[in-house]
């Protein structure tokens, strides 16, 4: 990855960092020396991750707040241009919505219409809020998907068409700025509070612990690949 441009710190913006697979990749990115604006809607597990890393000698910026609100979004990237150079942006806050997953059939619209603010509006608002700062640093733009937006699974309708809009806002964006790199990065399933919020009582266990799946991650961004949806197992260990 690269290491700040004109002697700036490099910086990324991590968003829905202060749990699951967003806290994974936050904890991975400082121990690597980034300075970090993280976010989440809940204050209080935002500053338990902020102190940790900061703890551990991190420079981090901490805002809890909605990814779908305006001026929230304005907040991170006001604060990653007060922190070094911009040159990753890590969309990772989602909804799952409705849970226990319901068929479409009776799927709340107004509910549905959160869904597409979170994980399809939000993430191209925040990255036109931040595109002076990406694209000065030819940044990278990684913003988490899921099977479940190329695969028809029962009861994920809502979830899984809302990241296959992701998936696709990314390729354009790819095609449409080739110079940066745009990744729509599907980690699989996880051991994670929405996985189980999406299968309440079930035993989830079986699946990898997100830490598991940074690696994956990073072998992608430092590859240099082009634009495009990825998978974990498409960067698992060698």
């Amino acid at each position: 990855m690269a290491s700040g441009r004109e002697g700036l710190m490099p910086v990324a913006i991590v968003t829905g960092a202060s749990k699951g697979f967003g806290r994974a990749v936050a904890r991975d990115l400082a121990a690597s020396g980034w300075n970090l604006v993280i976010d989440a809607r809940h204050a209080d597990p935002l500053g338990e991750v902020a102190a940790e890393l900061r703890d551990a000698g991190a420079a981090v910026s901490a805002h809890a707040g909605d990814v779908a609100d305006a001026a929230h979004r304005r907040a991170l990237v006001a604060a990653a241009a007060t922190s070094g150079s911009l040159e990753l942006l890590v969309n990772n806050a989602s909804a799952l919505g409705v849970s226990p997953l319901v068929g479409l059939a009776a799927y709340p619209l107004d509910e549905l219409r959160r869904v597409y603010e979170v994980n399809a509006l939000a993430p191209l608002a925040l990255i036109q809020d931040a595109w002076d700062l990406l694209r000065s640093s030819t940044g990278t733009v990684v913003s988490v998907t899921s099977d479940a937006s190329v695969e028809a699974y029962a009861g994920w309708g809502g979830y899984g068409s809302s990241k296959a809009a992701l998936d696709q806002l990314v390729r354009v964006l790819g095609a449409e700025e080739p110079e940066m790199r745009f990744y729509a990065f599907d980690p699989g399933d996880m051991r994670t509070d929405m996985h189980q919020a999406a299968y309440p009582g079930e035993d989830i266990s079986d699946r990898p612990w997100p830490e598991a799946v940074v690696p994956a991650l990073n072998r992608l961004l430092a590859s240099g690949a082009p634009s495009g949806r990825y998978r974990r197992d498409e960067w698992g260990a060698p």
